[in-house]
């Protein structure tokens, strides 16, 4: 029923969008610098049910009322645009932290973690995009039941996410300290990272996809 060209396709655009610096990776990596993996790992629990309301939004029809109100779909690209500049600008200005950088943040309970990530991945436009315009293009109707063609390759970008995500997880803690103990590393690390997310901004901001 799937295809081994939509496995392979769903595979590297996940794998394209998990490298990819952005909230989620952001916020998982703040929180295990700062509480431990353990609060990293709770927080991805939350990021994986965000991802899970997406699939099944997405498969259900929510890309049905996009198709039929543009405006809408439009107005999620240029809501994530403003908020993937935002963190660029974050990270670019002067005085602005590495994501790897150790810094003060409240410790919180597994609840709000969980939670946080949840809302983090709720709010990621990177998500969005995905369930909505990318995966879609890799379903093949004449292959079979459509609504489960989407599951499962909603699922494999789930997968591809989760594990790759666990590693960013369990070595952030050993990435933050190499790159303090050197700056120059430390300040490169930022300047990609920060220009990663302005180019992003720009082209979701620009590009003229539409919801599949």
């Amino acid at each position: 029923m799937i295809t081994l060209a939509s496995l392979l396709g769903v595979t590297a655009v996940a794998l394209g969008m998990v490298l990819t610096p952005g909230p989620n990776m952001m916020y998982l990596v703040s929180r295990s610098i700062t509480q431990g993996r353990r609060a990293g790992v709770v927080s991805l629990g939350g990021v994986a049910i965000g991802f899970l309301v997406y699939l099944t939004a997405a498969n259900l029809g929510l890309s049905v009322i996009f198709v039929h109100v543009p405006e809408a779909y439009q107005a999620l690209k240029l809501a994530g645009a403003a908020y993937l500049g935002w963190l660029a600008f974050k990270t670019l200005r002067p005085g602005g932290a590495s994501v790897f950088a150790p810094g003060e943040l409240p410790v919180d309970s597994s609840r709000r973690l969980f939670a946080m990530g949840l809302l983090t991945n709720l709010l990621n436009p990177k998500a969005a995009i995905m369930y909505l315009s990318l995966i879609p293009q890799f379903v093949r109707p004449d292959e079979g039941h459509v609504l489960a063609q989407g599951f499962i390759l909603g699922g494999v970008q789930i997968l591809v996410s989760l594990a790759v995500n666990l590693l960013i997880v369990s070595a952030a803690g050993t990435i933050a300290v190499f790159l303090a103990r050197r700056p120059g590393w430390l300040r490169m690390q930022r300047l990609v990272m920060g220009t990663v997310l302005g180019a992003l901004a720009v082209r979701l901001a620009t590009e003229r996809s539409r919801p599949a």
